[in-house]
């Protein structure tokens, strides 16, 4: 048995030798970190430095760009080390700290969703009273909220996981994965499963539930309000659908794949479908809401040009 003391490092049993093409890889992977932080920073200062988006919307636009910028620090740096080495392993403490990036990120960008779609829910179905139940103040909050309450509850999940009595350090994935670490545990584990069940009914039903409740409550406005209500209605609320939907098929692919057999499946489809959602999701939603929502578009034209 290995026990938790004496694994100092893990394996990642999904790379393989690709030979010179690892150069390619590299590069296509450097060009695409980097069109993210463009494509993210561009929108955080155009929304932080015009007067005009700062309203509760574009707080959480620029709240979910962050977390953007977060998620995708935790994952493509160490990423591209992994391609260029020869022996693809990390020391147990990075690892957990990926882990932790990772898990934060991807709880924090749907709780950021769910509040997304509270405020598109007030403001067309409440219009007259959206500046009185939606303040700045409120909009502060909630962000705060939905920094800090996945900050707290992940590192309740590491603090359960690392001290587990494993048989084994190899991880066949290109990433720290917390549910991988904890399947090679020799120790009980009920606790772990006992707790990622509950976070799994607050962090995923509880948002999700909101969710539902205020896109019922939106279709209903529309089918029974006037064109103009309908318009808005889609306006607003087309980019955040398109963004819920995309983290859905991202997160229900990771799910699958570390829950079920998927040794069937080629290898390059299992690396894809793994890293789908923390890498389309950060370069989807500024292109999105960039491209989508008029006003940011037109800042964002003016800011470039105008440089």
């Amino acid at each position: 048995m290995i026990n938790s003391t004496q694994v100092s490092y893990f394996t990642f049993g999904a790379y393989f030798n690709i030979g010179l093409f690892k150069y390619l890889f590299f590069l296509i992977i450097m060009c695409f970190y980097a069109l993210i932080i463009c494509a993210n920073l561009l929108l955080i200062v155009v929304i932080c430095m015009n007067r005009s988006l700062h309203e509760p919307m574009y707080l959480f636009l620029c709240s979910l760009f962050v977390n953007e910028l977060y998620g995708s620090t935790g994952l493509f740096p160490f990423l591209l080390v992994q391609i260029l080495s020869d022996i693809h392993t990390v020391s147990s403490p990075f690892c957990f700290l990926q882990i932790y990036c990772l898990n934060a990120y991807a709880a924090i960008q749907f709780i950021n969703l769910s509040i997304m779609s509270y405020d598109r829910y007030l403001a067309i179905c409440y219009p007259l009273q959206y500046n009185t139940r939606m303040t700045y103040n409120k909009a502060a909050i909630l962000i705060a909220l939905s920094w800090l309450y996945p900050f707290v509850g992940v590192a309740v999940t590491i603090s359960l996981s690392a001290p587990l009595q494993l048989c084994g350090n190899i991880l066949n994935k290109v990433y720290c994965d917390n549910y991988s670490i904890v399947k090679l545990a020799c120790s009980d584990t009920r606790v772990n499963n006992i707790y990622g069940l509950i976070c799994t009914c607050l962090l995923v039903f509880g948002p999700l539930s909101l969710i539902l409740y205020t896109y019922i409550k939106i279709l209903k406005v529309c089918f029974s309000g006037s064109k103009q209500t309908r318009q808005k209605a889609v306006s607003t609320c087309t980019p955040h659908l398109a963004s819920l939907l995309n983290f859905f098929f991202g997160s229900f692919f990771e799910i699958v794949q570390s829950r079920f057999d998927m040794s069937s499946v080629p290898m390059m489809l299992r690396i894809f479908l793994s890293l789908y959602f923390l890498t389309c999701q950060p370069i989807f939603n500024p292109l999105m809401y960039g491209l989508q929502m008029t006003k940011i578009r037109s800042l964002c034209k003016s800011l470039i040009f105008g440089c």
